[in-house]
């Protein structure tokens, strides 16, 4: 996920300063990782730097001075474009859980029992989620990233289940060679 974009897609909404920009963040984008004040701190910097954003001036709010930032055509051009921009599928596998299993079935470890566990984990945090997006207090932002991480980890399942179904075969590919 790109943070100079996220940022500058915040910024259309008007001037904000560091501290709104990361809690809007935090709020829009709720199954991703936060982001560090510093990170933001310093992507705002960048953003400047570049004449993507600008400062539009200082707000005390009765509390220290704040400064406020906005985009500028440019940056407003630059989020347009990335926008638009179809993202390419991964060309490769590169999930922990693949080459755990991978790696278990190479090594002679119990892969089985290690999909087991991945299967119980991968369930619970399905659960949490699912409870996420059904509360009553659940806003279009929060359904709509609690759908994505709940499609990804059922693909996850799914590949699991046909490992798990293939793991006698695939043991025994790697015992003949």
């Amino acid at each position: 996920m790109s943070t100079r974009h996220i940022l500058l897609g915040l910024l259309a909404g008007g001037p904000s300063h560091g501290y709104d920009l990361k809690r809007r963040h935090d709020e829009r984008f709720p199954q991703a990782r936060p982001l560090a004040y510093g990170q933001v701190y310093t992507t705002l910097q960048r953003l400047v730097r570049d004449g993507l954003a600008e400062v539009d001036g200082t707000d005390s709010d009765g509390g220290p001075e704040r400064t406020l930032y906005r985009s500028t055509d440019a940056g407003a051009r630059e989020l347009a474009a990335w926008a638009s921009e179809i993202t390419p599928p991964a060309p490769f596998v590169a999930n922990e859980i693949f080459a755990k299993v991978v790696v278990a079935i190479l090594a002679s470890g119990d892969a089985a029992a290690y999909l087991a566990g991945q299967r119980a984990a991968h369930m619970a945090r399905m659960r949490e989620l699912t409870a996420v997006k059904t509360a009553s207090d659940a806003d279009l932002t929060t359904v709509l990233s609690a759908d994505y991480a709940l499609s990804h980890l059922d693909a996850d399942l799914r590949w699991m289940t046909a490992t798990a179904a293939r793991l006698t075969t695939l043991t025994a590919e790697v015992d003949a060679a």
